[in-house]
């Protein structure tokens, strides 16, 4: 049965969500999370108390980092986020240790930014460069699944290097650049899990015509269990413990780190870029832009209005739609009406292919219960 259209009447999500659930007002599910899980963290950031944990976690990271050359580690990607992360945690006297996976799609902007901001802010910058021929493999292999998680293979090897090296480096606080406060609407049917090991393997193995030697890779074991509670390397989501506003965050990297925008949140990447404006957009009817602009409506950023106004502009301009898609299959090594053909076949759910979401799901469960057992016997 096909669902009648329907768009929520506080943000801008709508039906192309095909779990959406709409209350007796016309508000999405989206928005009464949002108003259980992100409001009070937000809320509380602007408090005494939130200035009260922001210290004590700044102590707690500095304390455990004595005598350390770095006492945490950030992931840069050149995107707004970890850009302001980068320029907050220096404030708060912290020392981290820049960490950069070139999957090979950044822009020249995206290389520029980042080399200009580091050095501007005295961070060391640590690259790891992913073997071409396999993150190409890879890639091409989700695009032949026709799954509309085509950017978990990216999004995989960054984690699985950052956890790589902190614990190489013997740093036990990685700190993230994830917010509720422009991020907290995503929906699940958009994508799957990125640390799901098992689905990219069982996609690779189908598609893939060679093998992974060196794609850094991050097992469910090795990310919920080994690390976080043998290795006692903790992730922290630092801009969750701040009022944090997006607008103002671009003016400031811009006048202090001289950073330049790129058009779109997480437009620093070519082939996220594409993905995201055209990918997704045509073959799924998925616009992240609109969970985006929610965000930024609750988070009281941006108006209903403000963000339709927005969502009626092409997500790219017609140079890049056309230059992005032709440099992509160039890049994947292949013609563009081979790569139009692929980009043809039927779509596909993550769910058509081996996963580990029931293991997913019974995580979502346990951990927080740890999380907060923990928190009750004074942990961090």
């Amino acid at each position: 049965m096909i669902k009648q259209y329907q768009s929520c009447t506080r943000c801008i999500m709508d039906t192309t969500d095909p779990d959406i659930t709409f209350d007796e007002k016309g508000e999405c599910g989206h928005c009464q999370a949002y108003d259980m899980v992100a409001r009070p963290v937000i809320e509380r950031s602007c408090t005494p108390v939130g200035e009260r944990i922001l210290k004590d976690t700044i102590n707690k990271i500095k304390t455990d980092g004595k005598n350390k050359k770095y006492d945490c580690l950030i992931g840069v990607s050149g995107g707004v986020d970890s850009t302001f992360l980068a320029y907050k945690i220096k404030q708060l006297g912290l020392n981290p240790l820049a960490v950069h996976c070139d999957s090979g799609w950044n822009s020249e902007l995206a290389i520029k930014n980042i080399e200009n901001i580091l050095t501007k802010l005295n961070i060391d910058l640590y690259t790891y460069v992913i073997n071409w021929e396999e993150m190409k493999d890879l890639q091409l292999s989700f695009f032949k699944a026709s799954v509309a998680n085509c950017d978990v293979p990216q999004d995989h090897a960054f984690l699985a290097v950052l956890y790589h090296i902190a614990d190489k480096q013997k740093i036990k606080y990685i700190l993230s650049g994830g917010n509720i406060e422009t991020e907290f609407v995503l929906p699940r049917a958009w994508g799957h899990n990125a640390s799901d090991l098992r689905h990219i393997k069982a996609i690779h193995k189908q598609f893939g015509s060679l093998k992974l030697t060196s794609y850094p890779t991050l097992s469910f074991w090795k990310r919920y269990l080994y690390y976080p509670y043998i290795k006692g390397i903790k992730t922290i989501r630092l801009l969750d413990y701040i009022p944090y506003n997006n607008e103002e965050a671009k003016k400031i990297i811009s006048e202090k780190l001289e950073w330049r925008d790129y058009g779109g949140k997480h437009y620093e990447s070519i082939f996220t870029r594409f993905f995201q404006a055209q990918y997704l957009l045509e073959k799924f009817n998925f616009d992240k832009r609109k969970a985006h602009l929610s965000s930024l409506i609750l988070s009281g950023q941006l108006t209903r209005e403000q963000a339709l106004r927005e969502i009626e502009k092409p997500p790219t301009s017609g140079v890049h739609h056309k230059e992005d898609k032709e440099f992509v299959a160039k890049k994947l090594g292949v013609s563009l009406d081979e790569f139009n053909k692929i980009l043809a076949l039927e779509e596909r759910s993550y769910k058509d292919f081996a996963s580990n979401e029931v293991v997913f799901k019974i995580k979502d469960f346990v951990v927080p219960k740890i999380k907060n057992l923990k928190k009750n016997m004074g942990g961090l």
